[in-house]
């Protein structure tokens, strides 16, 4: 009977004890792959609702407690690209109690970015835990899982690590910061490769780390054997006002600047790197494509392998044509991969890849074109390339030595 009566004492407490050991809506305690599904009916830690919430069905409500407002719509983005769901906003239903619903779906597991437009007013969701910040207003983010770990969460493996770097720039006049992921394992007895990953428009460095999720990706590829170890070094390629009225005249000679006079000598300094342009790469998406393209390319003393995500060039006959006539490019180049999302195959940024693609092929320029995944112009997309074409073919042929 003690034995009995000790027996249902630990089950009790075992009992007790399992509500704190399973993450529920948005605990960040964990990096969940699910964090968006209620799975103890709590509310994220200061919010007022939950909002989003991720069903099983991959269907998700949105809430908004907003009882003095008159239109709640879920702008057109992502979402509605990757999933079919037009390009009309969405309404919300308001409920008596002043709380607006929306609920669609089934949707395609990944992650999304979204906002709120409340009576004309572009917003957060202010219940969602998950927000990123870049060089525009922030946003929200949906993480839709499927049945587990999706190829960049963070999942089981050895991990890399990321540091970030702050420096004084003489060509900026000011403090400026870098990234730099370094593989698990790292020995600094070893020589790495380098790719220098470049952000979009509107993007920061940290968001090619929290919605590129390069480190897991990476990660992953390592522990599958799918790819080379690399050092990753992700600078500011914002260099100049966005809206400034010259910034395409002038972005491309200062962050040509940049990379030379700070970014290179900086990684060099501080890691253990193959400083040779088969050694380097220089990749980037949507402006930070073009950052490739306009400095990479007439960079082959600094690199020779290049990754240009949802970019191209409209007018490359007369942009590019150093590197298109280039008689012996072909064989300054290892590897030249030009990529973009299925759904962004049409359109506006087509005709640059296009453009772009048609001079390479009447050059005879040997390069990789890939379309996939379900996205338009977004981190869906990017994080595809990135996992299933780029990284996996990046320094295959460079024997890294031991």
């Amino acid at each position: 009977m003690r034995l009995k009566t000790i027996a249902l004492n630990c089950l009790a407490i075992v009992l007790l004890l399992v509500p704190t050991l399973i993450n529920g809506q948005q605990a960040n305690v964990n990096l969940d792959y699910n964090p968006q599904k209620d799975t103890e009916g709590l509310i994220p830690f200061s919010a007022p609702l939950n909002s989003p919430e991720v069903h099983d069905d991959r269907t998700v409500t949105f809430r908004l407690r907003a009882p003095g407002a008159e239109r709640v719509v879920l702008p057109s983005g992502a979402l509605h690209t990757a999933n079919d769901l037009g390009r009309e906003p969405i309404p919300f239903v308001k409920g008596e109690d002043g709380i607006w619903t929306l609920t669609i779906g089934p949707l395609i597991p990944d992650m999304y970015a979204y906002h709120f437009n409340v009576d004309g007013v572009q917003i957060c969701d202010p219940s969602n835990t998950y927000a990123a910040f870049t060089a525009m207003p922030p946003y929200s983010q949906l993480v839709v899982h499927g049945d587990g770990p999706a190829y960049y969460d963070a999942k089981d493996v050895p991990h890399g690590n990321v540091t970030r770097h702050v420096y004084h720039s003489a060509v900026t006049s000011g403090q400026r910061e870098l990234y730099v992921y370094t593989p698990p394992g790292y020995d600094p007895a070893k020589k790495y490769p380098v790719l220098y990953l470049l952000g979009g428009s509107g993007e920061l460095p940290s968001n090619w780390v929290f919605d590129g999720r390069v480190n897991f990706i990476m990660d992953n590829l390592l522990a599958e054997g799918k790819a080379v170890p690399m050092i990753i070094a992700i600078p500011n390629n914002q260099v100049i006002h966005r809206n400034h009225p010259k910034h395409t005249e002038l972005t491309f000679d200062i962050f040509e600047n940049e990379l030379r006079n700070h970014v290179i000598p900086l990684v060099d300094k501080c890691y253990s790197t193959i400083a040779s342009p088969r050694g380097r790469a220089i990749s980037g998406l949507s402006m930070g494509g073009r950052h490739s393209l306009f400095v990479g390319f007439r960079s082959l003393d600094l690199f020779a392998s290049f990754g240009i995500l949802s970019a191209g060039d409209t007018s490359p006959e007369t942009n590019l044509k150093d590197f298109l006539n280039d008689p012996k490019v072909n064989d300054k180049v290892d590897y030249l991969f030009v990529g973009q999302g299925t759904k962004e195959a049409t359109g506006f940024f087509n005709q640059r890849v296009k453009a772009l693609c048609d001079a390479l092929d009447k050059h005879h320029i040997k390069h990789e074109y890939y379309v996939g995944g379900h996205g338009g112009h977004d981190w869906g997309t990017w994080r595809h390339l990135l996992y299933y074409r780029f990284l996996p073919n990046l320094f295959y042929s460079l024997s890294v030595p031991d």
